[in-house]
């Protein structure tokens, strides 16, 4: 592993643990060269997934996609980046379990939904807001009254 300060290539292993959702391991490391130390995640490398959207066509599968869309939904909120990154595995988990490598659009907006119910309120709302495609006060309204049937 290269050190990302000084470039040198040789590291040792100070600490290793798995992430809570046991998806990858966490590695703290430290250059054998300037002593400075990192964090280093290993991840099983996925099947090649697509997305089916609505309009029908097929993209590949981009965990970056996901996130941006949980961290706009999630701004200014008081989420840390440990819990968006544990639904976004949680998300991925759910996705590896279907049997298809064709995962359609609709499906991972509907567990990103449900991730965001659990943990923030405002963020599912505004992560509905896009989603759902709500076009005026009436569909906001809607969707809150939802969640206060759910309290």
């Amino acid at each position: 592993m290269r050190c990302p300060y000084c470039l040198f290539s040789e590291t040792k292993v100070i600490d290793k643990r798995q992430t809570e959702d046991l998806s990858s391991n966490r590695r703290r490391r430290e250059c054998l060269n300037c002593k400075k130390r990192f964090t280093t995640y290993e991840k099983i490398e996925m099947l090649e997934l697509f997305v089916i959207k609505k309009d029908g066509s097929r993209q590949p599968y981009n965990r970056d996609k996901i996130k941006i869309g949980i961290l706009k939904a999630c701004e200014k909120r008081p989420i840390s980046i440990e819990i968006i990154e544990n639904l976004i595995n949680n998300i991925e988990s759910e996705i590896l379990k279907q049997e298809s490598i064709e995962i359609s659009s609709k499906f991972i907006g509907s567990l990103i939904m449900k991730g965001l119910k659990k943990i923030d309120k405002v963020a599912y709302i505004r992560f509905a807001s896009v989603y759902l495609s709500f076009d005026d006060p009436i569909d906001f309204s809607k969707e809150l009254k939802i969640l206060k049937v759910i309290r």
